[in-house]
This record gives C-alpha cells, structure tokens and sequence, in this order.
C-alpha cells in the first residue's frame, strides 16, 4: 500500500505541470527590451532611413560625430588621424567603413570608449537617439580630482606675489629658490632677488 501511495503522488506529481514549472508564465517578461519612446522610435528611423543602404558601410569619423562621440567631424578625422581610433584592434583612418557589429574604441579628452555599433547613420542625431546606435562598454571615467589642473588661482585674487610665484614654479618644475647658476639667494629669497638695491626692491 504504501509503494502504492508513494507512486500515486509521483504520478500526479508528474501529472501537474504546475509542479514542474513553478515560475509564472511572465518570469521572463523581465529580460524583454524596454519600448522605446514613440518621438525616439521615429528619429532612429528617420536617420535611419537617411543612412546608409543595407550591406553598405558609413565611414568611422562621420558615424563617432553622427552618435555624439566628438564634437565635430573634424575632431573625428584629427583622432583617427592620431591614431586614437580602433575598429576591431586595429587604428583607422577617417575613411575607414564601420558596419554593424564592429567594435569601435576612441580616446578622446582624457577618457577612452569603447562602443559596439549596432545601427549605422550619418546624421548626427540628439543623445536619446544616440544611445541606440550603440552599446556602451567603456570604462567609468576618471574622478575629477585625478584629472584637476594643479596651480589654479581664485577668481579675483589679484596678481600673484613673489612667493604664489615661486610656488607655482615649483610646482611645474622650472625652478626653485636660489637655482640661477653663480647667485644665491636674495633678500627675498628667490632667484634674482640680490640684483638692484634696496630701495628698488620695496618699491611697491
């Protein structure tokens, strides 16, 4: 008897589809790409339409300036030109085709990007639109702190004395207190500081 319960419930059990499938019918709705806005839909289409036909290719500095990866067109041809574009690992020239699929890097203004093209225009469009175009897999920038400029002054702090002076001259490396060859140190300190007299040195 109790073989027989045992394979009753392993019957039903088989028997019940719910047993088997315990996640909803809608569990993988999730994984499904978001609807685009219907204004977005309509500019990919229009610049889509625009583009290229199919099979054909848009030259990589055109497409980096259509998606908002440079400025202007120019500073795309001046990066391929500096070698700071790859397609697939290898450095392009401006006229170099891009086609959908086509791993695109470019340096550019301190940070590197790294793109998959996914839909091929020439006309540069607004960033909603933009972002379609590709995939992003770039790196996170740089915090700003690393990339500030050193030896900023305050707006309005008036001309730099003789110290600011000396103290942004060590900081870049040109020189520092007593360097100039066969003088040493003036009464201020700094390089120079020894020629013309006193009087001249305290005029204001």
């Amino acid at each position: 008897m109790a073989s027989q319960g045992a394979q009753h419930d392993r019957t039903d059990g088989t028997a019940d589809p719910a047993a088997e499938s315990p996640e909803p019918a809608g569990g993988s709705a999730g994984s499904e790409p978001q609807p685009l806005d219907p204004k977005v839909a309509a500019a990919i289409a229009a610049a889509e339409a625009a583009g290229p036909q199919a099979g054909t290719t848009v030259r990589v500095d055109s497409w980096i300036w259509s998606v908002r990866l440079v400025k202007t067109r120019s500073m795309g041809a001046t990066a391929c030109r500096g070698g700071h574009v790859r397609v697939n690992g290898e450095r392009v020239k401006p006229a170099h085709g891009v086609r959908v699929g086509d791993e695109v890097r470019l340096r550019h203004e301190g940070r590197e990007r790294v793109v998959i093209v996914t839909r091929l225009i020439r006309k540069r469009v607004g960033a909603p639109v933009a972002t379609q175009c590709y995939v992003d897999n770039s790196p996170p920038p740089p915090p700003r702190e690393a990339v500030a400029p050193a030896g900023i002054r305050d707006r309005g702090a008036g001309r730099p004395t003789k110290r600011d002076r000396r103290d942004m001259e060590r900081l870049r490396g040109v020189t520092g207190p007593g360097s100039v060859p066969g003088l040493g140190p003036g009464p201020g300190g700094g390089p120079g500081a020894g020629f013309g007299s006193g009087s001249r040195e305290r005029r204001p």
